[in-house]
């Protein structure tokens, strides 16, 4: 891990596996956040020249929801731990891990909310909604109604939310249980609920691992490229307004200085 600026050695050393020193590539660029190849130009002088202010003190909330035995768990587990479990048990209300990387040398984490999909904990667990910087909606590529009901679990997330304040991910899991043909058929539908959600879309398998590591990657880097534009702005402001004073406090003590003089050149 990098250790520029004073900040940055209160953190212990992140894991080599979750080091990100360029923008991880899309899953494909007709259902994408961001179709550029690389980070924002702002964000890259602003990690190089140290002034990304807080972001590296700050926790990116992201929480996963999903219809009950759509693999969100696995899914979580197979990046966190690197294990994958058929007999899991389903998740009662809420559970959470915290994965820390390093992006452009900065320190960023991110807390993954694993949610309840069964209909008698939705109660408990849409109050651990608010506060989401990130909504990753989870289906079943082998489950048709699992994608309908994406729209309800979006619909649920926003309510705790400012839909325009959050990223949001549209997930299909089990692509290994998945024939060609029938993957074919699910992803040209869940390709249009992408776009009409205004989410970046992904396919992968908890089970062969694919596609996992690049699609937390890529949620890690777009949110915290988010964080360090926000911060910028929120810099930029600042300076702005107090040059405007200064200037401000300029003139009046210039203009108070020639009304004491005046008279005495007026005498």
């Amino acid at each position: 891990m990098s250790t520029r600026g004073s900040s940055m050695s209160v953190f212990p050393p992140v894991r080599k596996d979750r080091i990100i020193p360029q923008l991880p590539h899309c899953f494909r660029k007709d259902a994408a956040l961001h179709v550029e190849g690389d980070f924002d130009p702002k964000v890259k002088t602003a990690c190089q020249e140290q002034r990304t202010g807080t972001v590296g003190f700050k926790t990116s909330k992201v929480i996963v929801v999903g219809d009950l035995a759509v693999g969100k768990t696995c899914l979580i587990k197979r990046f966190c731990k690197d294990i994958f479990d058929k007999n899991y048990k389903a998740t009662i209300g809420v559970d959470f891990e915290i994965e820390r990387f390093e992006v452009l040398g900065v320190p960023f984490t991110l807390q993954l909310w694993d949610t309840a999909g069964q209909e008698r904990f939705k109660c408990i667990a849409s109050t651990y909604y608010r506060g989401a910087q990130v909504v990753i909606i989870v289906f079943d590529v082998t489950d048709v109604a699992s994608l309908d009901h994406t729209r309800q679990w979006l619909e649920d997330a926003l309510r705790e939310n400012d839909p325009t304040a959050v990223q949001l991910f549209l997930v299909g899991t089990k692509k290994d249980m998945s024939s060609p043909a029938q993957y074919l058929k699910i992803e040209q539908d869940a390709l249009q609920m992408a776009q009409e959600m205004r989410a970046e879309y992904w396919t992968l398998s908890s089970l062969t691992g694919e596609n996992v590591k690049e699609f937390f990657f890529r949620v890690a880097s777009l949110s915290f490229e988010i964080n360090v534009l926000a911060e910028l702005e929120k810099s930029g402001t600042r300076q702005i307004g107090n040059i405007v004073k200064i200037q401000s406090n300029t003139s009046s003590l210039y203009s108070a200085s020639k009304k004491k003089k005046q008279p005495a050149c007026c005498q």
